[in-house]
């Protein structure tokens, strides 16, 4: 007896369930929990990192995303601006900017600003200058091109109302434009607040005081004096605290603003 479309589909949903379950009971039965325990959940490690883990390590984690979140938002709307402008070299300055920021890695930005530039040109950052300007730079990048794109997704209606009342350009975008595109990409921003946390582990390569230390460099200093990997775990789990929450921010943003999609190039795969 030929089964039905709706028929062949539960089947097809429960072949699916019985082969996760299989696949559980297997890696349970192969696993060695003995073993498994000791390397990962070692109690006495765990309680030895705090709580430098919270008030040092994560504080540190939170204070140099902040700062290099808020450095890119500003350099990213200057950023997006330029790209919209009607001034040829604007477009190219911001082109060429976003084009090779977005196609090098964040630690590459670190080392420059750390090592290069100070050679270069006797410039000596503090760490939060240092962290500040390298997220900043990169994340500026990638975040110019999100808000170009919800600026271009506020209705033309909304700008020739505006004008229509006399409003200046530069009025209309401050004080009609800017206003609706960042509800609209308030949710990739957040996305990209998650990335620049984890973005801010690359900070090590340059050299930490003990008091300047944030989660992944903190992690892998009690993991060289620990005989398990229970610090990798602790600092997995800091990282969540702050990720876990921002992410459920970003659905409740997208939520908010009625799901609306914004054509970036991360989006359409450009």
């Amino acid at each position: 007896m030929a089964l039905s479309k709706r028929q062949r589909a539960k089947v097809f949903r429960l072949a699916q369930y019985a082969l996760l379950v299989v696949v559980i009971v297997v890696l349970a039965l192969a696993a060695d929990w003995t073993e498994v325990k000791r390397a990962f959940f070692n109690l006495d490690i765990a309680a030895s990192m705090f709580p430098n883990v919270i008030t040092t390590a994560l504080k540190n984690t939170i204070v140099y995303t902040a700062l290099g979140f808020a450095f890119g938002l500003v350099l990213g709307l200057v950023l997006a601006l330029m790209k919209l402008s009607s001034v040829p070299p604007y477009r190219w300055i911001a082109t060429i900017y976003i084009e090779f920021f977005r196609g090098i890695p964040a630690l590459l930005v670190f080392i420059a600003l750390g090592f290069g530039v100070p050679l270069a040109f006797g410039l000596q950052f503090d760490i939060y200058s240092t962290v500040m300007l390298s997220l900043g730079i990169v994340g500026a990048a990638y975040m110019a091109e999100t808000i170009r794109a919800g600026i271009q997704a506020v209705p033309k209606g909304q700008i020739e109302a505006a004008r229509s009342l006399g409003m200046s350009h530069g009025r209309t975008l401050a004080t009609v434009v800017i206003p609706q595109a960042f509800r609209i990409i308030l949710p990739p921003l957040t996305n990209e607040l998650i990335l620049l946390t984890k973005d801010s582990s690359l900070i090590y390569i340059i050299g930490l005081a003990r008091e300047q230390y944030e989660l992944t460099k903190f992690g892998r200093e009690t993991l060289s004096r620990s005989p398990s990997l229970t610090p990798i775990l602790v600092v997995g789990l800091c990282y969540l605290v702050i990720t876990i929450p921002l992410g459920h921010l970003s659905r409740h943003l997208e939520r908010r603003t009625g799901g609306r999609k914004i054509r970036t190039p991360e989006s359409t795969g450009v």
